[in-house]
């Protein structure tokens, strides 16, 4: 029985060729080039071998061979070494596009069968015994026009073990061509699993490899060019940013590994024979090999709900052997499904690797890399169009990975001159590394109490700038910048790593100025990033979703999760390290992506070199952004060495918003106490004792004595 139940998980391949080793019930199967590989050079051994029969140089049995070889095909030994080395070169040439079985034997047989009844045509009798049967029909036909019928046969069979046309006009044919070969492969499946495979084995690899191995001072030109572009509009007070380097490529590895998609054609049938199991009959179409996952796209006969597919997703995970896989009903903008399968190895995508794409180069001033979809073709977003993002997953998803790659493109696409950074890290240990750069407005603010300053700062600057934008007659900041360019106004970033600690700690007021910020500040070129490991209803709270349409899901630990941060499921069965769903206004559906990777010793490269070829930028005497200048002018742009710009707006926290609804209620009243307070507003005790006290520090009611009532320094007519 064990025996039989092996025979028919390989039928399932479709006759595939491959290599398992094992017994009991482990089972290891060979990569499919490996296995061609194999194939190949035993055929070219074999091919070395009847060479040598024929010198002598083989042995006894190479005697043996060369005598019963002769007998059969006399002169024509010669093209046995010759066919079996053409089918070996022709698989390692092209490993990706046939098999050595079916139509590649048949044509090396009809190659071989029409040179020897060839050879007997034209020397009588030297051809064996085959080529006497083959040369037979000359009696038929006379020796002229069946040896024109044998050399076109054997060029039929060279064309069918090559797979390769004559081409009598290539130049004038190739647009042609082209357009026969795509409509050939849209149709047929097997081109379909070729295309993958090639797409894996051979495309990604080329364009890693050039990357990796491209000039270093070209790999190096889109930092300078990105450096040096602000640098053209920076005069007057900006002149000493035209000194900023930025950094070069070298400091980001990269990498030119391919993923192992396993058997496609064996999948393919498998996908195809479940879904026809259940009543679904299905057209295979391409198979698309990304990163992590390999997506099977197929089409439904007319008639069949897509409900019925998605709801084999278990079905389909069985019989494939693979979990999680994700069904994307339809494929956006396509007349498929697809069906993702996890890979049996997967790739790394490095930041190094997207990072020198001219695409990311031209992708924005806030341009940043995401990372490869299903496709293997590398994402890149802006967040200057999004214009703030949301970053949310459990925990050992990829969040801080993500959050990393996005932000050390911004700092390689932008000099202090166009970017201000300001992070907020209530975990203390994620964005320590970028200490003293000089993008950042104040050191990395780690205490939630100065959190909350940091964004009402950030909505006073929002309101100051609208103000300069108001008297320079400029819409947006692009509009000022264009205007005014010797004083450019920089972009600001707010980044939040940790959002869940400070919701919880200032929620309402943290959400309230979130949400500010999400709907006004886009105009004055403030953006926000923000991230949590806790996607909870209580931290990615109904307003703030419904003002951040850019969205990243990555691996959480339910749907109901996915739902919280995407309005729909699929996140749940994402498969970690990286993997992540994207969503924005631009998309209809979320959009599978394998995230960027950055390790901490390419991180602290980076930062460390910014730190010590820029040190000189940082200039003491210069205030921050909000304050003014030396000549008593509001400046657009500044640097700043400490977390002092976010003091005074620290100090207002202690105001409760709700401070002018206890005046008046008090005023009213012309009483004060905590009761009154919670009756009135619908407070807590907590709340309502802080108002008291806020008030008596502002000398608006008397301290408390006891039993007796305070005394309320301040008449209704006030």
């Amino acid at each position: 029985m064990g025996h039989k139940n092996k025979k028919k998980r390989g039928d399932a391949g479709g006759g595939r060729p491959g290599v398992v080793v094992g017994n009991g019930g482990s089972r290891y199967a060979l990569a499919q080039e490996t296995v061609r590989t194999i194939w190949a050079l035993v055929l070219l051994a074999i091919a070395i071998v009847f060479a040598l029969a024929g010198f002598g140089l083989a042995g006894t049995i190479g005697q043996f061979v060369f005598a019963v070889a002769t007998q059969g095909v006399g002169w024509g030994y010669a093209l046995i070494p010759i066919t079996l080395a053409g089918m070996g070169v022709n698989l390692l040439l092209h490993e990706n596009e046939r098999k050595i079985y079916g139509p590649t034997i048949w044509g090396a047989l009809l190659f071989l069968a029409s040179s020897l009844g060839f050879i007997d045509v034209i020397a009588d009798g030297k051809a064996g015994l085959a080529g006497f049967g083959v040369g037979y029909l000359k009696q038929w036909l006379g020796p002229v026009a069946w040896g024109v019928v044998l050399v076109i046969a054997a060029v039929i069979g060279i064309v069918i073990v090559f797979n390769r046309p004559i081409r009598l006009n290539a130049f004038g044919r190739n647009e042609d061509d082209k357009e026969e070969k795509a409509e050939t492969l849209a149709k047929n499946e097997d081109a379909m699993v070729r295309k993958a495979e090639a797409q894996s084995a051979q495309t990604k690899p080329d364009d890693d490899e050039k990357e990796s191995n491209a000039n270093p001072h070209e790999a190096a030109a889109p930092a300078v060019a990105v450096s040096a572009a602000p640098a053209k509009a920076l005069k007057g007070t900006l002149k000493k940013f035209t000194d900023y380097k930025a950094p070069p490529l070298e400091l980001l590895k990269t990498s030119v590994e391919k993923p192992g998609a396993g058997d496609l054609r064996a999948n393919a049938n498998i996908i195809k024979r479940t879904l026809e199991s259940f009543g679904i009959p299905v057209e295979m179409g391409e198979i698309n090999i990304g990163p992590k996952v390999t997506r099977f796209t197929l089409r439904p006969a007319e008639g069949i709900k897509l409900s019925r597919i998605t709801a084999l997703n278990q079905d389909l995970s069985l019989a494939l052997s693979a979990h999680p896989i994700r069904i994307e009903a339809p494929i956006p903008g396509r007349p498929y499904v697809g069906i993702e399968v996890p890979n049996k190895s997967a790739a790394m995508v490095r930041l190094g690797n997207l990072i020198s794409y001219p695409d990311f180069v031209s992708s924005g001033t806030l341009g940043f890399c995401i990372g490869r979809d299903v496709t293997g073709e590398p994402v890149f977003s802006n967040i200057e169009k999004m214009p703030h993002l949301l970053i949310a997953g459990a925990t050992g998803s990829g969040k801080s990975i993500t959050l990393h790659s996005a932000l050390i493109s911004l700092l390689y696409k932008n000099s202090p001159a166009t970017l201000k950074l300001i992070l907020i890290d209530p975990k203390r240990v994620e964005l320590s590394v970028y200490n003293g750069l000089p993008h950042l407005v104040a050191p990395v603010v780690t205490q939630g109490k100065k959190a909350l300053g940091v964004f009402r700062w950030a909505i006073s600057e929002m309101e100051r700038r609208y103000e300069i934008f108001v008297k320079a007659g400029a819409r947006d900041i692009q509009s000022y910048n264009k205007k005014h360019a010797d004083e450019i106004m920089p972009f600001i970033v707010i980044v939040v790593d940790e959002m869940a600690d400070l919701m919880a700690a200032y929620g309402r007021d943290i959400e309230n100025a979130i949400v500010r910020l999400a709907q006004m500040a886009r105009a004055t070129g403030i953006h926000l990033i923000l991230s949590t490991q806790r996607p909870s209803v209580e931290v990615i709270t109904g307003l703030i979703k419904a003002n951040i349409t850019a969205r990243i899901a990555l691996q959480v630990a339910s749907q109901i999760d996915s739902r919280t941060i995407l309005d729909t499921a699929g996140a749940e069965k994402l498969l970690g390290g990286g993997d992540l769903l994207f969503v924005s206004a631009e998309l209809s559906k979320p959009k599978r992506i394998q995230g960027a990777f950055i390790s901490e010793e390419e991180i602290k490269s980076v930062t460390d070199f910014i730190r010590e070829h820029n040190a000189e930028w940082v200039d003491p005497d210069q205030p921050g952004m909000p304050f003014e200048t030396d000549q008593g002018e509001e400046g657009a742009t500044g640097a700043v060495t400490s977390g002092d710009i976010f003091d005074g707006f620290e100090q207002d926290a202690d105001d409760d918003e709700m401070l002018e609804e206890a005046i008046d209620v008090v005023r009213e009243a012309q009483k004060a106490s905590a009761s009154l307070l919670q009756r009135r507003l619908k407070v807590g005790y907590a709340r309502a004792a802080r108002l008291l006290d806020i008030m008596e520090e502002k000398n608006i009611i008397g301290p408390g004595d006891g039993a007796k009532p305070r005394e309320v320094y301040i008449t209704k007519d006030e």
